[in-house]
């Protein structure tokens, strides 16, 4: 079993950008599924953002795709939530997320994956201010 570390989470003003990293060990990075989780007050954790490592599609969910990206740094083998124009319902705990078993195939696939993570870590905190 792996680890991941989240960091990156901070208190900005609503407009700002953040960008939020997990960095793996224990892995072989580039076979992997990677996601980014968020848990909003008074909401059920979700998957939001995924990217297969091995190809390098990535997948937003709509409601956040026109702000957010994922993106990957194979090399320090890190995964990214790089999000602009935050808004005050983006505040939450945010959670990385890694499976070993299904990379290889699309973001699309490891969205659907890696739903039943469930190996949580702190993650890193969020909060913006209107």
């Amino acid at each position: 079993q792996g680890h991941l570390a989240e960091s990156g989470g901070g208190s900005v003003q609503a407009g700002e950008s953040l960008r939020l990293s997990c960095t793996t060990s224990g892995y072989y990075y580039r076979h992997l599924c990677m996601g980014w989780f968020r848990q909003t007050p008074g909401k059920e954790r979700e998957l939001i953002a995924t990217i297969d490592t091995a190809g390098g599609s990535d997948y937003v969910i709509e409601s956040v795709q026109d702000r957010f990206t994922i993106s990957q740094d194979r090399a320090k083998e890190t995964t990214s939530l790089i999000m602009n124009n935050l808004n005050s319902e983006d505040t939450g705990i945010y959670y990385c997320a890694a499976d070993a078993e299904s990379w290889g195939k699309s973001a699309r696939y490891c969205y659907t994956t890696l739903k039943d993570f469930n190996s949580w870590g702190p993650g890193t905190p969020v909060v913006v201010s209107s």
